[in-house]
């Protein structure tokens, strides 16, 4: 039995759930081997097969890892919400996330789960009492981190030639990014919540304000610490530029006091695709090359 321990370091529930997880993978070879040991974000000891045959993603952010190492083939099930890329839309559904139905989990048969942010302590405990090894692997508050989520994943699904392949090329795209430096570095704002039930944004304590950052942009919301952010200080700060989910761009602009930001008047709102930014996915590369053609027109 090989030992995989993902490093755990304190939990802090906030809107979206984003918590602090260090993976790492063993070294030994598989071919004696038909377990695993982990100790995932929850610090649980989870036994795992070394080589899963049937897997269920309950989170569009491991749904899209998945892929990227090209373990698809491993899924029987996903989320209603697990959408990117198409070939996902061809997978069984289990449902949503927030309501989870164990019973058509279970009836999947699968020999491994793998969480995500969304899903509480639990969801997990109620599996393993019936048997089945469910691991989570939680987006973190540092853009770097996805690296190491890329890392676990491929560990759990017997991809870690793939996992270390994958962080390769993502690294060399964003060293060829770092010497990019902005003439002017615009103020931005991105919109995780608006209306009459509150405004929500990232913090400077999520890998949403690194993308912004490696944008060339500023956030506003750089200050605080979870996703809560004043309706009086956004208008006040007037930022040069809103990023907001493409589908929620017209009722952002349309709605007041919203239609009265600069942004607004200026055409200066970007409606980005949804995944790119708010999972933690290897498409926060592309998020960021787009945000700073929008942002500094290179």
């Amino acid at each position: 039995m090989r030992k995989i321990r993902f490093k755990v370091y304190g939990l802090r529930f906030t809107v979206l759930a984003f918590v602090l997880l260090l993976a790492a993978c063993g070294q030994q070879g598989r071919h004696a081997q038909t377990t695993d040991t982990v100790v995932d974000d929850y610090g649980r000891t989870v036994v795992v097969p070394s080589q899963p045959q049937r897997v269920v993603s309950l989170s569009p952010a491991v749904t899209e890892i998945l892929f990227a190492l090209g373990a698809q083939d491993l899924l029987v099930g996903r989320t209603d919400f697990c959408v990117y890329p198409d070939a996902a839309m061809d997978i069984p559904s289990i449902g949503g996330i927030s309501n989870l139905n164990i019973e058509s989990i279970l009836a999947l048969k699968p020999d491994l789960v793998i969480s995500g942010s969304m899903v509480g302590k639990k969801v997990t405990d109620q599996m393993d009492a019936m048997g089945t090894p469910m691991v989570c692997v939680i987006e973190k508050p540092r853009f770097e981190a996805l690296y190491d989520n890329i890392t676990a994943i491929g560990c759990l699904v017997d991809k870690e030639h793939e996992a270390d392949s994958l962080n390769k090329l993502l690294r060399n795209k964003i060293d060829n990014l770092s010497t990019y430096q902005p003439t002017n570095v615009s103020t931005a704002y991105y919109v995780v919540g608006f209306g009459a039930g509150g405004n929500f944004t990232a913090g400077g304590n999520t890998f949403i304000n690194d993308i912004i950052r490696m944008a060339g942009g500023r956030n506003i919301a750089e200050g605080i610490e979870g996703w809560s952010y004043s309706l009086e200080a956004l208008m006040k700060e007037d930022p040069d530029y809103i990023i907001v989910r493409r589908e929620d761009s017209a009722a952002f602009c349309d709605m007041k006091p919203y239609n009265r930001l600069s942004a607004v008047k200026n055409g200066h709102v970007i409606g980005i695709v949804s995944g790119t930014l708010d999972l933690q996915v290897p498409r926060n590369i592309d998020a960021i090359l787009y945000l700073r053609k929008r942002m500094n027109n290179k």
